[in-house]
């Protein structure tokens, strides 16, 4: 999700600074989540609240699906929500320091002494991904219950990345750590210190700690589109634990996310800090931005659900989206609805494409170069298709949709060629941009 956050601030930054709609498009966000639908496109579910108050909630695809039994989601169908989990847990712990049980300095030694460099780790280290621990992926099997000692194993027989607070380098194992330090610090499980913590606090209906996948819950799996929606496997959550084994509805995250900024969980010291970016990671929270908008928040994946909170201060406005299935990428999901919300031009994907000779596609290749953007785009041919590259960002597939022309709904753009001149323009919104080839 950040490549597609990335890839749309580069082709935003000439566009006018907007706010909220203030009548805000129901009916066009209906018509995006209803093709989605249609074609099969995602399954998941949306909520955006303005101010604390929820002003948009739409539910489409199904928790169960197979060829006996098809249930529809609903709005309180429940979702793993991956790496959101660490804003919940970066909570704990920035209350736990609140009341002086813990301090950001406090080395790992303290409670867990044998774990390699733990007199250099701190808490600090582990909340911004500053600790030098790798991220913990070889795994053998991923579906049986682990206990804390198999996994602070498996993470201390991985060699460090690097020293720790030299570099920052993203690691679930960090927090899931951190959530062992909790419980340390508690005396409870880290379970029920969310539960107390912060679910009870601000009255979170549909958000808890998971374990294995419940239909009674009201929980939904996860599934991968093949010819038609596939079940597929799920981790089990004692691996990810306090770093990604949250469940929860989006109608939840966006109360979460606004208490968190009304200091309604730790005061404005403690949010400043989650907030500070430091080689691209906040104690907690991470920054995007949006036409100019900064919005802090997570992305969350796992085992094919796929999750997306923000907030924007700026607007009081909370969007979070949480899938059990995606064809169509989640990115570019988010960044429609929030293209509607805040009444940017957007056209709602039609889902088709024109078939193109890939002998022809030779002709559109080369590196590009505009005299309106300081940018330089690579086409490429990539088997049957064609790929754009802008310097410095991830390479996104380009969608035959007619003669010559093109597009990427992953970063909504329109690219229109024009062989004979070596020229294509490059459209976004209401924004067109000539670039010609220069090799």
């Amino acid at each position: 999700m950040t490549k597609y956050l990335c890839i749309v601030i580069l082709f935003t930054t000439v566009l006018p600074r907007v706010s909220f709609a203030q009548d805000l498009n129901k009916t066009k966000l209906d018509s995006l989540f209803t093709s989605l639908a249609a074609n099969k496109q995602a399954m998941g579910s949306i909520a955006i609240s303005k101010k604390g108050n929820l002003v948009y909630r739409k539910t489409i695809g199904y928790s169960q699906y197979s060829n006996e039994k098809k249930v529809l989601s609903s709005e309180n169908s429940k979702f793993r929500i991956g790496s959101i989990s660490k804003i919940f847990t970066a909570t704990i712990i920035f209350q736990l320091i609140e009341e002086g049980k813990i301090d950001l300095a406090t080395p790992l030694e303290k409670y867990f002494p044998d774990f390699p460099n733990s007199n250099e780790i701190t808490i600090s280290n582990l909340l911004n991904h500053r600790s030098g621990i790798r991220n913990m992926t070889k795994i053998a099997s991923k579906t049986r219950p682990r206990t804390h000692e198999e996994m602070l194993t498996i993470i201390a027989e991985t060699p460090f990345k690097y020293e720790p607070g030299t570099k920052s380098s993203y690691s679930n194992s960090n927090y899931l750590i951190l959530g062992y330090i909790i419980e340390k610090v508690c005396n409870r499980p880290y379970e029920e210190v969310l539960l107390e913590r912060i679910v009870s606090r601000i009255g979170l209906a549909n958000t808890y700690y998971g374990h294995t996948t419940n239909v009674e819950k009201n929980e939904c799996f996860p599934f991968r589109f093949k010819k038609d929606w596939e079940q597929q496997p799920q981790t089990d959550l004692s691996i990810p634990g306090a770093s990604g084994a949250i469940v929860s509805t989006p109608g939840d995250l966006v109360v979460f996310i606004e208490a968190l900024f009304s200091k309604k969980l730790i005061n404005e010291n403690s949010l400043t800090l989650m907030k500070t970016i430091t080689n691209g990671y906040g104690m907690g929270l991470r920054e995007f931005e949006f036409d100019k908008k900064k919005a802090y928040g997570y992305i969350g994946g796992i085992d094919r659900y796929e999750s997306v909170l923000a907030y924007f201060p700026s607007d009081s406005l909370a969007i979070a989206y949480c899938a059990n299935g995606r064809v169509y990428p989640t990115g570019s999901i988010v960044m429609g609805s929030l293209e509607i919300c805040f009444n940017l031009s957007y056209s709602i994907p039609d889902f088709k494409s024109s078939s193109v000779n890939t002998g022809r596609l030779k002709k559109y290749t080369g590196i590009y170069t505009s005299s309106e953007l300081p940018l330089t785009i690579k086409i490429s041919r990539q088997k049957k298709n064609l790929v754009a590259e802008a310097d410095g960002y991830s390479p996104y597939t380009l969608e035959a949709v007619g003669s010559d022309k093109f597009k990427s709904d992953e970063v909504s753009v329109a690219i229109e060629f024009d062989p004979p001149k070596n020229a294509m323009k490059l459209k976004r919104g209401d924004q067109s941009y000539y670039f010609y080839k220069c090799q």
